[in-house]
């Protein structure tokens, strides 16, 4: 099958696994393609691949034999597509795209084939307040109780591994070191009493939350992890930060951001602020070690605000 991953996507694989395994994939990427839809039914039809599309897998929007129009979601290995099928399946669809693939004939660490939604139009698309009620109103239906024997990784432990960078950072640039240590500091008081431990998507935002047929918003690409309310929303203070850190009140609508979200999903203030503070410390270090400047100093400009 012959096609031309999308930009959006090769530049987002070069800067989180770096251009030689990005490269490795993607020259690996028609025969896995094609295995892919061997795989998922002889009677599949691709009709084009998603594009811009995402930053962590390629599309392909395809038919089914009866007609049904669904998307083929195929990501590297260390995208982890195990967990999102284990989340989705959990899901199956209240609130979140669904899987079509009833009888598992696809591998478990495989391709994805999901439901179409309209990738061209996310929340984004939307007036800030009305996406930002719209995306609490989506990312509610997402927390329950995860299943028996879940494979997903904790709160605490994803974000015990994510210090490490945070320190080097910190030691490679001492003007960091106050805001690197205030977040790790803010982590370990709110995993050592953590209130809860739901199934959350873990990288919830606007731009993850489609427009769909079945209901007018569903949530993509989780990152699934077990945890509490707080950290799932911690991204979402943070949307369209860009707008944010160009406006002149930019501090002060972060801060009541925190405090809006937080009632109304009903989440402690202070927990959503630890949260939030952190993970907006860890994009920004994480950003800057990729080689991503822009992005990262916009985000540890947001987490001084805080």
């Amino acid at each position: 099958m012959g096609f031309e991953p999308p930009q959006r996507l090769v530049r987002a694989l070069g800067e989180m696994y770096g251009d030689g395994a990005a490269a490795d994939w993607l020259d690996r990427l028609p025969t896995l393609t094609e295995r892919a839809i061997d795989a998922a039914g002889p009677d599949l039809a691709v009709e084009r691949v998603a594009a811009p599309g995402g930053r962590s897998a390629l599309v392909l929007l395809v038919r089914r034999a009866d007609g049904t129009p669904a998307a083929l979601k195929i990501a590297p290995p260390r995208a982890e597509p195990e967990q999102e099928r284990a989340a989705l399946a959990h899901w199956n669809g209240w609130g979140a795209v669904k899987l079509l693939e009833p009888d598992e004939k696809l591998p478990a660490s495989g391709p994805l084939l999901l439901e179409r939604l309209h990738h061209e139009v996310s929340l984004r698309s939307l007036p800030e307040a009305k996406a930002l009620l719209e995306a609490a109103g989506t990312v509610r239906r997402l927390w329950v109780e995860p299943p028996a024997g879940h494979p997903f990784e904790t709160v605490a432990e994803r974000t015990g591994r994510q210090t490490e960078g945070m320190r080097t950072a910190a030691a490679a640039d001492p003007e960091l070191a106050p805001l690197v240590d205030a977040a790790l500091a803010a982590r370990t008081a709110l995993v050592e009493g953590s209130p809860e431990l739901l199934l959350l998507h873990g990288n919830f935002r606007q731009s993850k939350v489609l427009s769909g047929e079945r209901a007018p918003w569903l949530t993509v690409g989780p990152e699934p992890v077990v945890g509490e309310r707080a950290y799932d929303l911690a991204r979402l203070v943070r949307d369209r930060v860009e707008d944010l850190i160009a406006s002149p009140g930019g501090p002060v609508t972060a801060r009541r951001r925190v405090k809006k979200l937080a009632e109304s999903l009903e989440v402690e203030q202070a927990r959503l602020h630890g949260w939030t503070l952190f993970r907006a410390v860890e994009s920004g270090t994480r950003a800057l070690a990729e080689g991503r400047r822009q992005m990262g100093e916009v985000n540890l400009e947001f987490a001084g605000w805080l």
